[in-house]
C-alpha cells in the first residue's frame, strides 16, 4: 500500500530534509515515527529536499507499507511520536503510480524578510533580516526579468545536483506589510539555493547597490560568482506542491502566516 502524507515543520533544529549520518534530517525523524506505527522499516520520499534551516508549511511525501492502519494512525499516531517542530497534516492512500516528487507539476516558496534597523527577536529563525529599508518597486522591476523559462545557473548553488539549470519561473510577487517584505515564487521546480540567491540579488537592488537591470545581466551571464551572497535560510518556506486533480489529494498549498514581531 502507498500512502501520501503531508507535513509541516520548523527547519531550524534539522540539517534539512534529507537523511543524515547523525540522524539529524527531517527525513530521519519522520521515518522513525512512521516505522514505529507500521511495525517495520519505512522509507519516505519527499516532493523536494529543503535545506538546513528551511521551513515547510506543507511538504508532501509518500511511503510504502504492508501494514494495515486507519488513516488516523498515520496522522495522530505519528504525531504522537514526532517532536513539536514537525507535524503530519493529513494522510491518504494513493495508487502505486503516485510519486511525491516525479508527478509534482510545480512548487511554491515564500521568503519573509524584515527590513528594519533592529534584528528580530520573537521571529528569530523564522524570517530573514536586512538592516535598512528596501525599495519595493525597484525589486519588482528587477524581478520581471526572471519570469519565464531560463537557464538559472547564476542563481544555482555550486553543489546543486539538478540535471539541468533550465527552469520555468511562473511568478514572483513582492509585497510589503509595515517592515515585513514577502517574496512569493512559483516554478515548475527550483534549483538548490535558487530562491535564496534571487532574494539576495533583489536585496542588492532594493538597497540601491545595483540597478534594476542587474538581475537580467546576471541571468544572461549564467555566472554564480557575479551574484549577491546567498541569503540566510531562516526566512524561507516551502508552501506548496502542485499535483493533478487525478490524485485526489487534500490541499497541497498552504500560505505562510506569522505573528508580527
Amino acid at each position: 500500500m502507498r500512502i501520501a502524507l503531508a507535513l509541516e515543520y520548523d527547519g531550524g533544529p534539522f540539517h534539512g530534509w534529507q537523511s543524515q549520518a547523525d540522524g539529524g534530517g527531517v527525513q530521519d525523524v519522520v521515518e522513525r515515527a512512521l516505522s514505529a506505527i507500521a511495525g517495520g522499516e519505512v522509507r519516505a520520499v519527499a516532493a523536494g529536499r529543503t535545506d538546513a534551516g528551511v521551513h515547510a508549511t506543507i511538504q508532501v511525501v509518500h511511503f510504502d507499507t504492508d501494514a494495515s492502519r486507519p488513516d488516523t494512525a498515520w496522522v495522530r499516531g505519528v504525531n504522537a511520536l514526532l517532536p513539536a517542530s514537525i507535524a503530519v497534516r493529513w494522510a491518504v492512500p494513493v495508487s502505486a503510480e503516485f510519486h511525491a516528487r516525479f508527478v509534482a507539476t510545480g512548487r511554491h516558496y515564500t521568503y519573509l524578510l524584515l527590513d528594519r534597523p533592529v534584528r528580530p527577536a520573537l521571529l528569530s529563525g523564522r524570517v530573514g533580516w536586512y538592516h535598512r529599508p528596501l525599495a519595493i518597486e525597484a525589486m519588482r522591476t528587477a524581478a520581471e526579468a526572471l519570469i519565464g523559462t531560463h537557464d538559472f545557473s547564476a542563481f544555482r548553488a555550486a553543489e546543486c545536483q539538478a540535471k539541468s539549470p533550465v527552469k520555468t519561473l511562473d511568478g514572483i510577487a513582492i509585497s510589503r506589510e509595515d517592515d515585513m517584505i514577502r517574496f512569493d515564487l512559483h516554478a515548475d521546480a527550483f534549483l538548490q539555493h535558487m530562491v535564496r540567491n534571487i532574494v539576495g540579488a533583489l536585496v542588492y537592488v532594493g538597497d540601491s547597490r545595483q540597478p534594476s537591470g542587474w538581475l537580467a545581466e546576471l541571468l544572461a551571464g549564467r555566472d554564480r560568482t557575479r551574484g549577491a551572497p546567498t541569503f540566510c535560510a531562516a526566512g524561507l518556506y516551502l508552501t506548496g506542491i502542485d499535483y493533478s486533480v487525478r490524485w485526489n489529494l487534500p490541499a497541497t498549498v498552504v500560505p505562510v502566516r506569522l505573528p508580527r514581531g
